[in-house]
């Protein structure tokens, strides 16, 4: 079966552009279309895909509540925002609410379908470096606030967080560790599952916040 695909835009021809560039891949298929918050969150209900392309700024209910409330259902879907505008607080507001990825409306065709199937497959952020750079610079902004949680990991789990807050892809990670990618995929399920965090994503965040990381660390 192919990527299923919702498309989250309060304007047609931005749907309708996103729809041509998704099904010009034979792996991808969209099986709904909303053109607010509130419709995005009831199609995907409905038509339970994979992954959800959501506009950040729509009528009715905006696309980061929109994704919250997804989100924190059962079984969600994967989120991936789209914006307009390149801007900082876009960008942490989007990850803080558990989306997976974002994007901005003016990429080209074939890094949307890239960003699809990375979120698809669970392995990365996307721009992991401008990322992590982001949440670091308004993460610093307040006191770190500790998590108990983080005395669950062992102490090599809690290097492939901090790795991961960097930025770090998989194969950068292994080899600084001097393990297989295998094993760093098993190490990021086990802090993932040991933080009961979503992805990755939630990943850096949760290091920024908690003081794994802090901001300006390379």
């Amino acid at each position: 079966m192919g990527i299923r695909i919702v498309i989250a835009d309060d304007q047609a021809m931005v749907r309708a552009g996103l729809r041509m560039v998704v099904e010009s891949d034979p792996g991808m298929e969209v099986v709904g279309e909303a053109a607010d918050g509130r419709e995005a969150v009831a199609v995907a209900r409905r038509t339970r895909p994979d992954i959800v392309l959501m506009d950040i700024s729509m009528p009715r209910l905006d696309g980061l509540a929109a994704a919250k409330e997804l989100l924190d259902a059962p079984s969600p879907p994967k989120v991936i925002t789209l914006t307009t505008f390149d801007t900082d607080e876009n960008l942490y507001a989007a990850l803080r609410a558990g989306t997976s990825g974002f994007l901005l409306k003016v990429s080209p065709p074939e890094q949307l379908l890239e960003a699809i199937r990375v979120v698809h497959a669970g392995d990365a952020l996307l721009d992991p470096g401008v990322t992590s750079r982001v949440i670091a610079t308004f993460a610093g902004q307040a006191e770190p606030r500790p998590s108990p949680a983080l005395a669950e990991l062992t102490p090599r789990e809690l290097e492939v967080l901090r790795l991961l807050a960097r930025g770090r892809t998989n194969t950068e990670i292994a080899g600084e560790l001097y393990v297989g990618e295998a094993t760093v995929k098993t190490h990021v399920a086990r802090v993932l599952m040991k933080l009961s965090l979503r992805d990755r994503a939630q990943a850096v965040v949760f290091a920024y916040e908690t003081g794994v990381v802090r901001p300006g660390a390379a």
